[in-house]
């Protein structure tokens, strides 16, 4: 019996032989190379375990632990895994893990001296011994982890990097693995053990696991490397923990230290070290659009004139550059204005793209659906609007096939539903897109925020926002406070939603102050402090425009001031003054502030359709010119709604009572269909 010999050395008719006999026996680290046993193994089906073990013994001349590592490994080869993780139990690995660290030492340096004559001393245990017994710890952890217990799986997978470590400090020497298998478990341990940490649900230890990998010399090959940067970039971005970064650490936060390793991912790629893997730019994507950077540096008419040149006729002659199209096409979505070239864009992307860039052809098929999208907005033609529609429809879904994993590609489709007012398709595009996202983001919920207000369901759409703050980031709360603001508004509860935006401004102070303390941070808030400023400018407008229809008129014009000084040549806060004016009767100061509006930026459709209200208002003699505003508000938005009403409102007054009905249903079935949140 097994209980019976622990640790003694077993005696047979055959001399005694060295800790060498399983090499000799031509037993490897990996599997049962010999003969011999492979004859027993037919006979392990019908006899008990202590019968196969004796057997097993008298063949080989095993110690009591390597019979068993021996042993357990044939149990776990036929998934009987309570038996092996019984026989792996008997192995007492405390005591051999000195022997073991003792046997890499001396065996490394016997390797290194075998010129000088240097004869490693018969006591010390053979590196094929060694290679069992760590296969018998890797099992044991296979083992654990298929039954579930992925806590003790990981304790047992650090024994092997713990024993290996210790005794190869500076790293594992080249070339180990021509000897034994030992390198190969170490590397399966090294991989598996940041999984199990994962699966136990302790991803400070994953995290953890993962940067050992990464900063020991490990000998790993370029592909299992790249896959535990991959993975730890993951990890990083998706876990919603904040790992400890123990100094001197560069990388600041989670998303910092992700997007390092994804650009080095991304450099081996270039460089053709590994290959083309969709996944490092998804999460690099990601990533990027979190901290605000993935934009050209905020100058992104700047890049699209750069871009423009680079697909001109002059540089026809040259080699067409997939990337620079396909970024012209990203950074043309972004911007209605610029739709059509967007289009053309993303035209030349697909016209280029073969099927070895099935990432490039899904990405393509995004930023064409949402061009298509805002070309339909702008379009004054029923029919073209209808075929532009059509068109982008057909290309995010096109997109969906490519890149069914992609939360923006579920976001783009669900916008354009609701825009086309296909609300029952862009609910579930917003819940898959939730679902996708999985706490990473709150934009999914914004989404389906908008689909609910589109129908009306004010209430319900607020609901969704206060449970999307409780996991939003800093900047993600601040928008999504300005968000509830406007339901509120849509509720007629003005006096809630002026303490939501009291509460906006207040965090935005608070955080200007922290940021005042720490003057030397200040280059790693800078996306942050201008996403804040913006948010600021615009919670003083929604103020005013909300004190002058409540007619505070003094409050309103504090509010105006105070987006003034924030950003003087605010088309809106000019636009707001004006409508304190407006309200107040005082129709020629109201015209000069819409002026100095329209001076700032002229095609500024809210002062258009304002100055056009105001000439309305001076008498009969100035419809014409009020009718040619609204139809020039009309050209640059056609889904204007307060445009076309007064077009109505001109006609009735003129007595084209028909002509007045058509405008009205117009301006009633925009009203409806835009929704409630369009200004966000």
């Amino acid at each position: 019996m097994l209980c019976a010999c622990s640790g003694e050395q077993f005696k047979f008719d055959e001399p005694q032989q060295s800790p060498e006999s399983l090499a000799t026996r031509d037993f490897s680290a990996s599997g049962l190379s010999s003969r011999t046993v492979g004859d027993w193994e037919s006979k392990l089906e019908d006899i008990h375990v202590d019968e196969a073990e004796s057997t097993l013994k008298e063949a080989l001349s095993l110690n009591y632990e390597e019979a068993r590592a021996l042993l357990g490994r044939l149990e776990y080869q036929r998934g009987n895994l309570d038996a092996a993780l019984q026989v792996f139990q008997g192995i007492d690995i405390k005591a051999l893990t000195p022997k073991m660290i003792k046997a890499i030492v001396e065996r490394i340096h016997y390797r290194k001296s075998r010129s000088k004559g240097e004869i490693v001393p018969p006591s010390v245990m053979s590196m094929h011994s060694v290679s069992l017994f760590v296969e018998a710890i890797l099992l044991k952890a296979n083992s654990l982890e298929e039954l579930g217990h992925h806590r003790e799986a990981a304790k047992e997978c650090r024994i092997i990097l713990n024993i290996v470590e210790s005794a190869l400090p500076n790293g594992m020497p080249k070339g180990i693995g021509e000897d034994c298998k030992l390198e190969e478990m170490f590397h399966k341990a090294l991989e598996l053990l940041p999984a199990l940490w994962s699966k136990a649900g302790l991803l400070d230890e994953a995290i953890a696991s993962y940067r050992r990998a990464l900063v020991r010399p490990c000998n790993l090959d370029p592909h299992n490397l790249a896959g535990v940067q991959k993975e730890l970039a993951s990890m990083l971005l998706y876990s919603a923990v904040e790992a400890r970064h123990p100094p001197p650490a560069s990388p600041q936060s989670n998303i910092e230290e992700a997007i390092l390793l994804l650009l080095v991912l991304m450099s081996k790629v270039a460089c053709g070290e590994i290959k083309w893997d969709e996944e490092i730019m998804d999460h690099l994507t990601y990533a990027l659009s979190i901290v605000g950077q993935f934009d050209a540096a905020g100058q992104n008419e700047a890049a699209l004139n750069l871009l423009k040149k680079v697909s001109g006729y002059s540089e026809s002659k040259n080699k067409p550059h997939i990337p620079s199209f396909l970024l012209g096409a990203k950074l043309c979505s972004q911007d209605p204005t610029h739709a059509q070239e967007g289009i053309n864009f993303a035209l030349k992307v697909l016209d280029l793209a073969d099927h070895q860039n099935q990432h490039f052809i899904g990405q393509t098929h995004k930023f064409l659906g949402i061009c298509y999208g805002n070309a339909a907005r702008v379009s004054l033609s029923d029919s073209e609007r209808f075929l532009l529609h059509t068109e982008s429809m057909n290309s995010l879904n096109n997109a969906a096939l490519n890149r069914n994993e992609d939360p923006e590609v579920m976001y783009s489709l669900g916008l354009e539903n609701m825009v086309q007012r296909n609300l029952g398709a862009a609910f579930d595009n917003a819940i898959v897109c939730s679902e996708m996202i999985a706490g990473n983001t709150v934009k999914g919920w914004k989404l389906l925020a908008l689909v609910v207000s589109a129908e009306q369901r004010f209430r319900d759409a607020q609901t969704v926002v206060e449970f999307a703050l409780d996991v939003a980031g800093r900047i993600e709360k601040l928008e999504l406070l300005r968000l509830k603001a406007f339901l509120q508004i849509a509720q007629e509860q003005p006096k809630q939603a002026i303490e939501t935006y009291r509460i906006l401004l207040s965090l935005i102070q608070a955080q200007r102050d922290i940021q005042a303390k720490n003057p030397e941070q200040t280059h790693i808030f800078k996306s942050e402090v201008l996403a804040e400023r913006n948010l600021e400018l615009a919670a003083w407008q929604d103020l005013a425009d909300i004190y002058t229809k409540n007619g505070s008129w003094g409050d309103a014009k504090i509010c105006v001031d105070k987006a003034k000084l924030i950003e003087f040549h605010s088309p809106r806060s000019w636009h707001s003054k004006g409508m304190v004016f407006e309200c107040q009767s005082l129709h020629k100061e109201a015209l000069v502030s819409f002026s100095v509006s329209l001076s700032v930026e002229p095609d500024y459709v809210p002062s258009i359709v304002a100055t056009a209200e105001v000439l309305m208002k001076l008498g009969t003699q100035s419809f014409p010119i009020a009718r040619s505003f609204l139809m020039h508000a009309l050209r640059l938005d056609p889904t204007n709604h307060e445009a076309w009403l007064n077009l109505g409102l001109i006609s009735k007054m003129e007595g084209s009572l028909k002509q007045a009905a058509e405008f009205f249903q117009a301006a009633y079935e925009l009203k409806l269909s835009a929704p409630i949140l369009s200004a966000m």
